[in-house]
């Protein structure tokens, strides 16, 4: 069996810091198709900002994810910062008490950040958002889990779930936002928001998967 130690979390924030602020314009770029084109901007002051906040820090992985949290809240403006603050904090309390992870208890930290940000939002998947990305990552990784799949092939199953529901994206009408005033024009291009979502779970995916160490038989 294959676990996670929580003691790595400075490590896996950097790396979600790293794909963000790498990804600015690109994300900027997404996002003036249909919407404003500063979602790259916004993303990557909030998560630059982290970033430099735990410098020579080494957080736990629920710390680690709460400063995100509470970074991304006080400093990216319209609905992005309260959205994706509520689902990094979602999963920091998830795993507060944790020492390690399993299989099991990441997606247990995968599902609490779903349900922090669901409830505090009444988009739904179809409405062309990040929840278009993260509810098929979430429920494919919770599948792969329960079925008894090893943690590396469930990480698998949660970077599929997240492109494929990013990519779901580009053909959905806009229903929520900005976008939502385009109607039947804002078909054809992806959801910002869900890009930045597939971007930080596979990224998610990745590190943690390079960190995973093996239980003593």
């Amino acid at each position: 069996m294959q676990y996670l130690n929580t003691t790595h979390g400075t490590d896996i924030l950097e790396a979600l810091v790293d794909v963000i602020v790498e990804n600015r314009n690109y994300l900027s770029e997404v996002d003036g198709a249909i919407g404003d084109g500063d979602h790259g901007i916004n993303m990557a002051k909030g998560f630059r900002l982290c970033g430099e906040s735990i410098q020579g820090q080494s957080l736990g992985l629920s710390k680690a994810l709460g400063t995100l949290a509470t970074t991304l809240m006080g400093s990216i403006g319209g609905s992005m910062g309260p959205l994706y603050g509520s689902l990094f904090l979602g999963m920091s309390n998830a795993i507060k008490e944790c020492e390690t992870l399993d299989a099991r208890a990441f997606g247990d930290m995968l599902t609490g950040g779903l349900n922090a940000l669901q409830g505090i939002s009444d988009a739904q998947v179809g409405d062309k958002c990040l929840l278009d990305t993260l509810v098929p990552a979430v429920d494919d990784y919770r599948r792969a889990a329960d079925n008894g799949e090893d943690f590396p092939a469930a990480l698998d199953a949660l970077r599929q779930g997240a492109e494929r529901g990013c990519e779901s994206t580009r053909e959905l009408e806009a229903r929520i936002g900005r976008a939502a005033r385009l109607g039947e024009r804002s078909r054809g291009h992806l959801d910002a928001g869900a890009v930045s979502c597939r971007l930080l779970l596979v990224t998610l995916a990745d590190s943690t998967e390079r960190h995973l160490e093996k239980a003593a038989a």
